[in-house]
């Protein structure tokens, strides 16, 4: 006769088959239909470049299309709770960055999700941040801006800087920025990079710290915009005809980058998890995808276990939120 133990055991023992018999099933099942790679920004920005880099790879990893949908607003949040909003199947792969999920529930009062909702399940790149000015802007390097928008500040004229909406990553930049030279500036938030490009062209907006793609290269050798400098610690090979933001003489230490990843609800299945972490992975060794995503400036990922990258996001968690503290960043 079989004792109380010896049957719990057995019932325990019986549960964790059945989980692993439909994990199983799950990751066998899935995808059995086309997947969403779903864009936080319109169509037109370097976001919607990398969706469109590797999208096809990951199609062919999937055995199933790979859609790119591009849905702007909110600094991101809108597309984020599109995400949340649909079931944990993982048929909605976001491809996001601290700007959406960490700090838009900071800056935005609308925003009710929080960073810990989404699941981080690998990086695909980290950007470089460009400090880019509108072709007429009267300067030719940082220092040279940063005594005009002092002028221009003490005469009542600040100069306004884009984002790609209150509360993202850029907003926090010019932000940092005119905390640190003590130079009142005048945030102009956009809905994506795409019209922030489009008025700093035509010469609407100041300045724009933004992701640094192949686009702003042309542009500048268009004499269309104005890059003053990389937001980097050294000159790096991929563009290295604009100095690094250590080479000014006031701004040495403000060097910043932010990274993209995909991203799946919390509570999606582990199986189904496993299966696209996989695929993100083996995306980023496909010649295509990097020499895709090196052409526009980005920094390939270094492929990271599911574990690995549960603790990077935690940690870029930390780090972004305490970003945000340091110019007690409000929502609104």
């Amino acid at each position: 006769m079989k004792t109380v133990f010896e049957q719990s055991i057995k019932q325990v023992v019986s549960a964790v088959a059945t989980l692993l018999v439909a994990g199983s099933v799950f990751a066998q099942a899935y995808p059995s239909k086309p997947v969403t790679l779903l864009v936080p920004y319109p169509a037109g920005g370097l976001s919607d470049v990398i969706a469109r880099t590797v999208n096809n790879t990951l199609s062919k990893n999937l055995g199933q299309p790979v859609i790119v949908d591009n849905l702007g607003g909110a600094s991101g949040a809108i597309a984020a709770q599109k995400v949340l909003s649909a079931p944990s199947d993982g048929q909605i792969i976001f491809q996001g960055s601290p700007n959406e999920l960490i700090l838009a529930p900071l800056a935005i009062s609308a925003v009710k999700f929080k960073s810990e909702d989404f699941r981080l399940v690998q990086m695909i790149a980290t950007a470089q941040i460009g400090f880019l000015a509108r072709k007429d802007l009267p300067v030719n390097n940082v220092d040279e801006f940063l005594d005009y928008a002092r002028k221009e500040a003490q005469a009542g004229r600040p100069i306004t800087y884009a984002s790609v909406g209150p509360g993202s990553f850029y907003h926090l930049l010019g932000e940092h920025l005119s905390k640190t030279t003590n130079i009142p500036m005048t945030h102009i938030p956009y809905k994506g990079a795409a019209p922030a490009n489009q008025d700093l062209i035509g010469g609407q907006v100041d300045i724009f710290l933004a992701p640094f793609g192949k686009a702003y290269d042309e542009l500048q050798k268009q004499g269309k915009v104005k890059v003053l400098a990389m937001l980097n610690s050294e000159r790096l090979e991929s563009v290295k005809a604009y100095p690094a933001i250590s080479e000014s003489k006031s701004l040495k230490n403000f060097t910043f980058n932010i990274w993209t990843g995909y991203f799946v609800k919390k509570d999606t299945p582990e199986p189904i998890v496993q299966v696209i972490h996989k695929t993100i992975t083996d995306a980023l060794s496909d010649p295509a995808v990097r020499n895709g995503l090196e052409a526009n400036s980005q920094l390939v990922a270094k492929p990271l276990s599911l574990q690995a990258v549960d603790k990077a996001y935690t940690d870029g968690t930390a780090q972004f939120r305490a970003i945000a503290k340091s110019i007690n960043l409000q929502p609104q």
